[in-house]
């Protein structure tokens, strides 16, 4: 079960299981719906957010199904300040430790990094695709524990204490099919023309400062220039989806 892991964001944050190992003194692992033990992580996606609060830096990095929560203690250290000094938002890989804590009854999952680099969208389109493969044979490994034809003593685990069902597993299995899709080589939203496409690329670029653009501003310049207000919000989406934008707040688009 030990080893480095790769999982998703939306898996991840959904775990409430701790298990200490047999020696006390290294750090527990965090086991998580999917039946991956998490102790020694590596994820990629967008560095999107960066804050600094007393001596701890609090960050997010979003892969396609949700976000990580990344905390650094000792914001005057050299990986707080390397955090600090990268744009946002960047696509990043990040190696650390799987955390968990329990707050008012309800466990909280996060990262503590040991290392971040900057990437590109090749790099986390990789990861994703790796990360589904590795996540799609957990799932076929718990699937097999609910018919009760598995042996492996960490997924067995896992069922056990969450609420397992056919139905659980298959919005699992979507998840992880709906980040595959998000990469580039599978093309872009075939419904979008790419004129239009290019047009709020443009828009979004140019108004691309620290909020990003109002969706309402682009939608008015794009009326404009003849392009439906129905076709703008489906080719918006379409670039949320493809992390080609993000939304740092509701209503304003911005580039990635």
């Amino acid at each position: 079960m030990e080893g480095t892991i790769r999982v998703f964001a939306g898996e991840y944050n959904g775990s409430t299981l701790s298990i200490q190992g047999s020696d006390s003194g290294t750090p527990a692992w965090v086991v998580t719906p999917g039946g991956a033990w998490c102790r020694s992580m590596f994820l990629s996606g967008a560095l999107t957010e960066v804050t600094e609060s007393g001596d701890m830096v609090y960050t997010r990095v979003s892969d396609p199904t949700g976000a990580f929560d990344l905390v650094i203690g000792g914001r005057n250290t050299p990986l707080a300040e390397m955090f600090c000094k990268i744009p946002v938002p960047s696509f990043v890989t990040v190696s650390g430790r799987a955390q968990i804590y329990m707050k008012n009854g309800i466990a909280h999952v996060s990262v503590r990094p040991d290392n971040i680099r900057i990437a590109n969208r090749g790099v986390r389109d990789q990861w994703v695709l790796t990360t589904a493969k590795l996540t799609f044979g957990r799932l076929n490994l718990v699937n097999h524990a609910l018919l009760n034809s598995c042996t492996d003593t960490g997924i067995l685990r896992a069922i056990r204490h969450y609420p397992i069902t056919k139905t659980s597993l298959m919005k699992l299995a979507t998840m992880v099919e709906d980040a595959v899709q998000t990469v580039r080589s599978h093309g872009c939203d075939a419904s979008v023309q790419p004129d239009v496409r290019t047009l709020l690329m443009d828009l979004i670029s140019a108004g691309n400062g620290p909020r990003g653009i109002s969706l309402d501003e682009i939608i008015r310049r794009a009326m404009e220039s003849g392009v439906s207000r129905e076709l703008v919000l489906t080719a918006v989406e379409s670039l949320i989806t493809e992390d080609e934008c993000y939304q740092p707040q509701k209503g304003f688009v911005k580039l990635l």
